[in-house]
């Protein structure tokens, strides 16, 4: 299979897999807060892969040490209390169309922190998305409420996404993505995610019940595809393409997004699609450059 095969076909399983996510934050959050969530997901992860981790510990890169844990804490940690936390304020439909914003991130990181060449009709397409995401905004609220906070807390994941996209693409380039996925969960978020959960309270009220289970169902799935299994594709992916086409399954997540939200009985007001409408068409506007650019 070519390299231009693999890679289109990776980026539509990780639209379908991460574009069902936020449903599964929003059931699990019927059952944990957002910081248990958080850490269960990077928790579950870590124990999956740690088998693997240890049995290639040798080569582990420690050089790269720097930049696995800025990689595993932008990209894989923070953010996963982020989308719960936000989520319980809006909808997962909405989640899923900010998210879409992170190429405009990934240009802006990109340029700023890795000199990555970025083109006036790129620049002129991060405008156009930046001014749907303030009309989404203005619309994500009940009864005309502005519901800003959960916006800022998504914009801030979506900025970490990016910048772990560029970082692993700049700094990890060589480090093959089954590897470090299984590092990043395991050595270098597993501590941190424990903690996390031992201080959300977890361990003290949780119980043996049927509706526990249940959640702990919807996490596991969350953890093991939208993660760990995610997260591995996720790095295949830069390691065969750029930083601006990978962040691009964020064009398909929202559709995904939207149909699992409509199919749990949500529902999109006119504003809210107006505003995704924009955000997408300053995507693919700022996208169809790039074909040519960074392939």
């Amino acid at each position: 299979m070519t390299a231009e095969k693999q890679k289109w076909i990776l980026l539509i399983a990780l639209s379908v897999i991460w574009g069902s996510s936020f449903i599964l934050i929003k059931k699990s959050l019927e059952h944990f807060s957002p910081y248990e969530l958080g850490a269960l997901r990077v928790l579950i992860s870590g124990i999956m892969l740690m088998p693997f981790a240890i049995y290639k510990i040798k080569l582990f890169p420690k050089r790269h040490l720097k930049w696995l844990i800025i990689a595993g804490l932008s990209g894989s940690f923070v953010p996963m209390f982020l989308f719960p936390m936000a989520e319980m304020e809006i909808s997962s439909s909405i989640a899923g169309i900010i998210n879409s914003m992170m190429p405009i991130f990934v240009i802006i990181v990109g340029s700023l922190v890795w000199k990555f060449s970025t083109s006036k009709r790129q620049l002129l397409g991060v405008m156009i998305s930046f001014t749907g995401a303030c009309i989404l905004a203005l619309g994500s609220g009940e009864s005309g409420e502005i519901k800003i906070y959960p916006i800022l807390l998504l914009l801030l994941a979506t900025l970490l996404y990016a910048i772990s996209t560029t970082t692993v693409k700049s700094k990890l380039h060589d480090v093959p993505a089954i590897l470090m996925s299984a590092y990043i969960f395991s050595f270098v978020l597993f501590l941190p995610s424990l903690v996390s959960l031992v201080f959300s309270g977890f361990f003290s009220h949780f119980s043996f019940t049927k509706d526990n289970f249940v959640g702990l169902g919807f996490v596991a799935m969350l953890s093991i595809f939208g993660t760990g299994l995610a997260m591995m594709m996720n790095y295949k992916l830069l390691s065969i393409s750029t930083p601006l086409f990978a962040s691009t399954v964020t064009l398909l997540m929202p559709i995904v997004a939207i149909m699992w939200g409509i199919l749990d009985g949500e529902k999109l007001t006119t504003m809210q699609s107006v505003g995704a409408l924009v955000i997408l068409a300053g995507l693919i506007f700022l996208r169809s450059k790039s074909k040519v650019a960074n392939g």
